[in-house]
């Protein structure tokens, strides 16, 4: 092993201190560094890395959609902020502003966008005239500011990383539908190539998107029993379009106001992989966003023929469109085992001279351990079956953490009685609609709503706070 080099130093347990343990997988597997702005990160190449997987399938799974891509603007004026009241109040607390260019103060103070409903009103303003103009079907991916008093890597920093959907449409029929759909392409992204299961649902009135008519989102549960919503997908109405002055003349010659939308998921979505699939060892990453799909580790390597048959494994593997690395590095086989856990490789290929003589190669699944011996001719079908096997193990096993972790109850006292003895998790009950239940269940119990799943499930017919009948089977739970 070179002498600069150490072995992987073992992190803190999950179980010791889930928050440190996540720490010190965003630093030690080199997704993230600190930087002298408090609240925002550097994202590292490997962590970068898998946002840009995240970024590429998502693309193309919202072209196949219909979208386009756009890019507006950074800065907000104000004056146009203002113009829609329940949008910059909700924001008012977490806007960054500009107010000087250079030495000279400006008029108009600009915000630092913590989101574009605005900036696309100003242009459908600008573009929109007639029922022929619609629908346009837009999205971006850009950065954006929400000055967070409490940061951590990837779930909250001042500055983050995102796509927003923005959507503008003839008929509330044709905004609601596709604010469903895009609901839906989340959790299909989530559950098939994350392998993290999600609830899919919409907000309460309290709860929903500042502007927003209604604001569905998908909600995942991480291993310690928090719930991290994982995207959202908002209807507005024409209220921005009527605030904006957005009209266009429809098919019968009349000024009608259209419907919008709006939906967007961040880089949030790599600690909610972190939190859900992550183990004492490292990452656990999903095979389709993982930089590399399988490393090769040449054992011996010093020895005539090993890296020639690793070079040629690592190019038959390439060819059939896996990624693939060969760490033909000096450091030992123990150092490079452990590096490659740390950074959730899902599949490992050991060759060594036996290996070679015997015509085979170990392959070692990161998910679950799993370790077996194939013959070298039959390299590739046997990497794809475990790159398979590790999506769909990886999933079953997150559903059935939040399966165990969800607890249907009936009153405040088995909510209670259910988090003491079991911890925390997602607990399933009733509610009757009114906000001031809403508020009382998570006063006295300390988990909030999350959503009002789609799929809907009667687990009682009262209100598990005020005992009036139940308008709602509800998602209730602590969140990040």
């Amino acid at each position: 092993m070179a002498k600069d080099k150490k072995m992987v130093t073992a992190i803190t347990s999950m179980d010791e201190d889930f928050a440190q343990w996540y720490t010190d997988i965003c630093k030690k597997a080199e997704l993230v560094e600190y930087t002298s702005v408090k609240g925002c990160m550097v994202i590292r190449p490997y962590g970068y890395a898998i946002w840009e997987n995240i970024q590429s399938i998502l693309d193309g799974m919202f072209k196949a959609t219909g979208h386009e891509n756009v890019c507006m603007p950074m800065f907000i004026p104000e004056s146009l902020l203002q113009k829609e009241k329940d949008h910059v109040e909700g924001f008012a607390p977490e806007v960054a502003w500009v107010t000087h260019g250079g030495s000279e103060k400006l008029e108009d103070r600009l915000c630092v966008r913590p989101t574009s409903e605005t900036l696309f009103c100003e242009h459908y303003s600008n573009i929109i005239h007639s029922y022929r103009d619609l629908p346009k079907l837009y999205n971006q991916w850009v950065s954006v500011v929400r000055w967070e008093k409490t940061t951590r890597p990837f779930l909250r920093s001042r500055e983050f990383l995102w796509q927003e959907g923005h959507t503008i449409h003839a008929t509330a029929e044709e905004a609601i539908e596709e604010t469903e759909k895009m609901l839906n392409v989340y959790a299909d992204f989530c559950e098939n190539y994350l392998a993290m299961p999600v609830i899919k649902g919409k907000k309460t009135e309290s709860d929903k998107f500042a502007g927003a008519v209604s604001t569905y989102a998908i909600e995942a549960l991480m291993h310690d029993g928090k719930a991290l919503q994982a995207g959202t997908s908002h209807y507005f109405g024409d209220g921005f379009a009527q605030a904006f002055g957005i009209e266009y003349t429809d098919k019968e010659n009349k000024r009608v106001f259209p419907h919008q939308t709006s939906w967007g998921v961040t880089t949030r979505l790599i600690g909610a992989v972190i939190m859900t699939h992550g183990d004492d060892n490292g990452l656990v990453l999903p095979p389709a966003i993982a930089p590399v799909q399988v490393v090769i580790i040449p054992i011996a390597q010093h020895k005539e023929g090993v890296l020639d048959k690793a070079n040629e494994l690592k190019d038959r593997l390439a060819a059939a469109g896996i990624r693939v690395k060969l760490d033909d590095s000096e450091n030992s086989p123990g150092w490079k085992f452990a590096e490659y856990e740390m950074k959730g490789v899902p599949v490992r290929v050991e060759i060594g001279p036996r290996d070679i003589e015997e015509g085979n190669c170990v392959i070692a699944s990161r998910w679950n351990g799993e370790k077996v011996t194939v013959s070298l001719d039959e390299l590739e079908s046997a990497v794809a079956q475990k790159l398979t096997e590790a999506r769909d193990g990886m999933f079953n096993k997150a559903l059935e953490n939040r399966e165990n972790k969800t607890y249907s109850c009936s009153t405040m006292d088995e909510i209670i009685e259910a988090l003491e003895k079991n911890g925390d998790g997602f607990v399933k009950a009733m509610w009757c609609g009114e906000e001031a239940c809403e508020d009382e269940v998570k006063e006295k119990t300390g988990v909030g709503s999350r959503c009002i799943p789609l799929v809907q499930e009667k687990i009682a017919g009262v209100c598990v706070c005020c005992g009036k009948p139940a308008q709602h089977t509800v998602y209730w739970g602590k969140a990040y």
